[in-house]
């Protein structure tokens, strides 16, 4: 019966470590493809230009596969056991997003879900393909239509047991499961995630303006940032939890038991004046498995240079100079206006007329003249 087959698949995902497992129509009409292309349509997905070359297969599952008949989405619980957000208070500790302290989630969930797609294709004689965020797949909408929880006005899923931390794997398969209800939207009148972006990126309710987001500069955004942005940041060097941290749905939220997503030692608060010293090699074996690992170093340590700049810490000055001469201009054009910020003025302006002579590079030199935007 479809109903134990179901209960089986469940039980499987629960053994397996998931937090919740339901089934939603692969193959049912849905209005998620049309928001992604007007998304697109008004450049709010900046420089992620693979979303437009991949609009057409995002636009429904079977695009994807046209087989597809039943989505099975399974959630991790990614939960952290604090309020991460008076982290933000110190300016000597660079913030790294809750999602990216511990190992890649995309590694752990895939192996689960390889597995538990072996088992229902076993029980199901389908076929069955398994998706984890980097394939182009909507995985959100098909979630709240699997009654996971809803997207909330922070556009993030949001679930009333889990709050916003919730990783998303989906296992699409040929077999044609009974549904469940899709989530209903519990936002009501709250708009603490809109009020609290420290860049106002949300154009309305349920509207991400991606081109403002921190999570999108500091990840996805290969260049230097325009001004109001780098103020903005304050310490946050990868990713940003605001939105999601101050979701009152998180007070039904449980810490993750998950010991892979744990925060690893020294990346709850790492000191910026370490993470500023380090080289391609320290970056890459600091953050081994580590999703943050895949922006390299010097879009990393550009990251950290804005901090720097918003830190007010004199003591940082000297390892920020150093970072003049680095080979990455972005690095370069980064300390520059992070030592603008830390430098008297007279300090500042003899520096300029010293680095002016020697600075090749169009968009340092744009820094040192005070010409960013």
């Amino acid at each position: 019966m479809a109903s134990d087959l179901r209960q089986s698949i469940r039980d499987s995902a629960t053994a397996l470590g998931f937090d919740a497992c339901r089934f939603a129509s692969a193959d049912a009409p849905w209005s998620a493809g049309e928001r992604l292309a007007h998304f697109v349509e008004q450049g709010r997905h900046g420089e992620m230009g693979w979303m437009e070359t991949t609009l057409a297969r995002r636009a429904h599952p079977t695009a994807m596969w046209s087989e597809a008949r039943t989505a099975i989405v399974l959630g991790l619980n990614y939960g952290p056991d604090h309020n991460p957000l008076p982290e933000l208070d110190d300016r000597s500790a660079g913030y790294v997003s809750v999602y990216a302290r511990g190992d890649d989630y995309h590694e752990l969930i895939k192996g689960r879900l390889k597995t538990l797609a072996g088992q229902i294709a076993a029980r199901t004689g389908e076929d069955v393909k398994v998706f984890v965020d980097t394939a182009p797949l909507m995985e959100k909408p098909l979630a709240q239509r699997a009654g996971l929880g809803w997207q909330g006005k922070h556009t993030n899923l949001l679930s009333r047991e889990q709050g916003n931390w919730l990783f998303l794997g989906v296992i699409l398969s040929a077999a044609d499961l009974p549904a469940d209800a899709p989530g209903d939207e519990h936002c009501g009148s709250c708009t603490a995630c809109l009020d609290v972006c420290p860049t106002r990126a949300f154009p309305a309710p349920f509207q991400l303006d991606a081109r403002r987001c921190l999570s999108y500069l500091t990840i996805e955004f290969p260049g230097p940032w325009p001004l109001e942005f780098r103020t903005a940041t304050g310490s946050r060097i990868y990713g940003c939890d605001d939105c999601l941290a101050v979701c009152p749905w998180n007070k039904f939220a449980a810490a993750s038991r998950e010991s892979r997503l744990q925060a690893r030692d020294g990346l709850t608060t790492p000191q910026l004046s370490e993470l500023v010293a380090l080289d391609d090699a320290g970056f890459r074996t600091l953050f081994s498995k580590s999703p943050v690992k895949r922006i390299g170093r010097d879009r990393f340590v550009r990251n950290v240079l804005y901090a720097i700049g918003n830190s007010a810490d004199a003591a940082l000055i000297p390892p920020t100079q150093r970072l003049l001469d680095d080979p990455a201009p972005l690095v370069r054009g980064a300390s520059v206006w992070a030592l603008s910020r830390l430098l008297e003025a007279d300090a500042f302006a003899s520096l300029t007329a010293a680095r002016l002579d020697v600075e090749q590079d169009a968009d340092v030199l744009a820094e040192w003249r005070g010409e960013v935007r």
